[in-house]
């Protein structure tokens, strides 16, 4: 009986002869332990993508940032990573503490190489650890259940040209994100994040900010 596979999978696994593959994969390959080079990989990354799951079953995934080895491998199946400030929806956040199940795909575009893990998540409000990730709302801790790597033949080959100028720096600030200049937010924005905007230069249109995301200001 499979963890992995239900019809769906197993009859295209059979309409293209890859049924002894899968199981391969689902017996051989993948694990529910990081690997030291595995962990190695994780802490050495900027960025991952983040799959979640909400409520009513539909699947999103989020781009997550940060300094290098912002994403830690706190044990064998372990790892913590920081939440930064967003677009206010909390969507993944939400998804996460709804249905628990996510997704993370870490990638080497230079070199190129990919890791996929599995788990379940969990938020953290951990004092001691939160105060090292200066800027962080809160924490997320993901429980590993599978940690495999994938084929890289289809990865584009890619070269980082600078770090995000939108990190929190050591004390935790960083700039004011272009959207939230937009005339259509100012109501819905935070009394801190108003005083910001006088102190950016001020509300924006979305002619003035299309020019911001074009310059990839926004």
């Amino acid at each position: 009986m499979s963890n992995y596979y239900g019809a769906a999978h197993r009859a295209f696994q059979d309409e293209f002869d890859t049924r002894r593959l899968a199981d391969l994969m689902e017996g051989g390959v993948m694990h529910a332990e990081l690997a030291p080079h595995e962990i190695d990989f994780i802490q050495s990354r900027d960025m991952f993508f983040l799959a979640t799951v909400d409520p009513q079953g539909r699947p999103t995934v989020s781009y997550k940032g940060g300094a290098t080895g912002f994403v830690r491998v706190a044990g064998p199946n372990a790892l913590i990573f920081p939440w930064y400030d967003g677009n206010g929806m909390f969507y993944s956040a939400g998804n996460l503490v709804e249905t628990a199940n996510v997704g993370l795909l870490f990638i080497d575009f230079l070199r190129p190489n990919r890791l996929r893990v599995q788990g379940a998540a969990a938020i953290s409000r951990d004092p001691a650890i939160l105060a090292t990730y200066p800027g962080a709302q809160f924490l997320v801790g993901v429980t590993v259940e599978s940690v495999w790597v994938n084929c890289p033949r289809y990865i584009h080959g890619y070269q980082k040209i600078a770090d995000s100028k939108y990190l929190p720096d050591a004390a935790g600030e960083a700039p004011l994100p272009g959207w939230k200049r937009l005339d259509v937010a100012q109501e819905a924005l935070t009394p801190k994040d108003r005083a910001a905007v006088d102190a950016a230069g001020g509300v924006i249109d979305v002619d003035a900010y299309g020019e911001l995301v074009a310059k990839g200001e926004g």
